[in-house]
């Protein structure tokens, strides 16, 4: 494909896929945030900074991702025709290594479900990942279809599956097996004191969390388009927030309204629109699919193999 065919398949895929989640998940698009106050809203990812400046209005940072503001966000919605909401997501995350997978920038789809307090299970998650499976699945030609369901999988049976290897050694292999693959409980620790991966303490509740991965032949590795996870109530928020040894974070705002049961309860994620454009158009760099900065070595890697960066 020419440039101009590139990205009218690009917006085609993003139009339509939003629509497709919008109507499964029952979602309304809102208009989301680039920058917040420096008060705790912004994602740590893990404890991984973002990048600030000052203002008048105080100390702002750029959004790395709004999993904690799509939950307050909530608390302010009538949400009698809709159960959730969903924005279309632009975030700079500097500490990124540039490859063909990883970008300074990201695009994605974060969205946020309103559920009850009998929702929050493995079988509830499950669900909802099996209607995010069937939308990207139907978008695949016949012979580049993954099996009507990933294989669900928590990240301790996959360290007895595999006890000698590394977590990203685990996924490859498991990846590679099964094609598409649903790893739960990421952010527990497990048998010998590790994690699967790094996992904030403050949205995502580690006993119901996974990532989404997909066997991706161009690269021949496995492929996150998706992370996702029910939401810390307030017993697992303080529970999670003692084992990273962070309770000092139970002063924010946001972490008040968990600790004191006013924020709803919720299942929410990401979904990554230049991963799902790799995904469905068969690119072998995001930067085939988006536009953004990358070093010199991943420019001479792309001129190498002749392909063309947006």
């Amino acid at each position: 494909m020419n440039r101009e065919q590139t990205e009218e398949k690009i917006k085609w895929i993003k139009d339509t896929f939003e629509r497709r989640l919008s109507y499964e998940l029952n979602l309304l698009r809102v208009s989301g945030p680039m920058i917040v106050p420096q008060n705790g809203i912004n994602d740590d990812l893990g404890g991984l900074h973002s990048v600030t400046f000052g203002t008048e209005a105080g100390e702002i940072e750029i959004v790395q991702s709004l999993a904690k503001w799509k939950r307050m966000r909530l608390k302010d919605f009538d949400t009698s025709k809709f159960t959730g909401i969903y924005v279309d997501m632009n975030a700079i995350r500097p500490h990124e290594k540039a490859d063909r997978l990883h970008s300074y920038y990201v695009d994605q789809w974060d969205w946020e479900l309103i559920i009850s307090r009998e929702n929050r299970n493995r079988f509830y998650l499950e669900n909802v990942v099996k209607t995010i499976h069937k939308i990207i699945n139907s978008y695949l030609d016949k012979d580049r279809k993954y099996p009507a369901e990933p294989l669900f999988i928590d990240s301790e049976e996959l360290y007895y599956k595999y006890p000698d290897l590394t977590p990203k050694e685990r996924e490859y292999n498991i990846v590679k097996e099964y094609g598409a693959v649903f790893i739960e409980q990421i952010g527990k620790t497990l048998p010998d004191g590790s994690i699967h991966d790094s996992r904030a303490d403050d949205y995502d509740d580690w006993n119901l969390n996974g990532d989404l991965l997909y066997w991706y032949d161009p690269i021949q590795g496995p492929m996150e388009i998706s992370s996702m996870g029910i939401r810390v109530d307030a017993s697992s928020l303080n529970y999670q927030l003692s084992v990273t040894g962070r309770t000092d974070k139970l002063g924010n705002e946001y972490h008040k309204l968990i600790s004191d049961n006013l924020l709803p309860l919720t299942i929410g994620g990401g979904i990554g629109q230049s991963r799902l454009c790799m995904l469905i158009m068969g690119a072998e760099h995001i930067g085939q699919v988006q536009a953004s900065v990358w070093p010199e070595r991943e420019i001479r890697w792309c001129e190498e193999r002749g392909i063309q960066l947006l």
